[in-house]
């Protein structure tokens, strides 16, 4: 994709997340195209409806260019970096990508997480069962780390020790019920 210029002056750029530390609030994209770093801050990619996004993401973000350098204003979308092969938990690889894909998505809350630990825990809306989130499901689905209390949605299967993610995704992508 070239890097294109809308009418508020800002361009559309597809690269790679070199880093995001949620901690610090930022991180930074390298350009497709080349060129210097762009920043990429944290409320930018809340916006967009993720507190983190993975190393080596693929993203395409509006970029504004600003005396400090260039900075991503609006994300408008995050693939996942490629896996490696069977770097994926059991129960998961055994599935059919087909069943995998019908799973609902469900809203859901972080109860914690720990990136050095490489695993987690959140809990569906409506339902007291914790649901095991693993390191690896949370980098395919584009993220780089989790925080208490943040609302995300996420396909849920019974595996061998119980409830496990297979996918997080932003909070607004599940399905909203609507009351009686």
């Amino acid at each position: 994709m070239a890097d294109t210029e809308n009418e508020s002056g800002n361009t559309r750029i597809r690269g790679k997340v070199k880093w995001f530390d949620p901690a610090k609030g930022f991180g930074f994209i390298v350009a497709d195209a080349g060129g210097p770093d762009i920043l990429l801050h944290a409320n930018v990619l809340r916006n967009f409806g993720q507190s983190s996004v993975a190393e080596e993401a693929t993203v395409e973000v509006e970029v504004q260019q600003t005396p400090r350098g260039r900075q991503a204003v609006a994300v408008i979308s995050i693939v996942p970096p490629a896996v490696p092969p069977h770097s994926g938990l059991n129960d998961i690889a055994e599935l059919d990508p087909e069943t995998l894909a019908a799973i609902p998505l469900l809203p859901a809350r972080i109860k914690w997480f720990d990136k050095a630990k490489g695993f987690g825990f959140a809990n569906v809306f409506g339902r007291p069962e914790d649901v095991f989130i693993h390191i690896e499901v949370l980098r395919r689905s584009g993220f780089a780390d989790l925080q208490p209390g943040e609302a995300v949605s996420i396909k849920v299967i019974e595996g061998r020790r119980g409830r496990l993610a297979t996918l997080v995704a932003p909070w607004d992508a599940a399905p909203r019920v609507q009351p009686d």
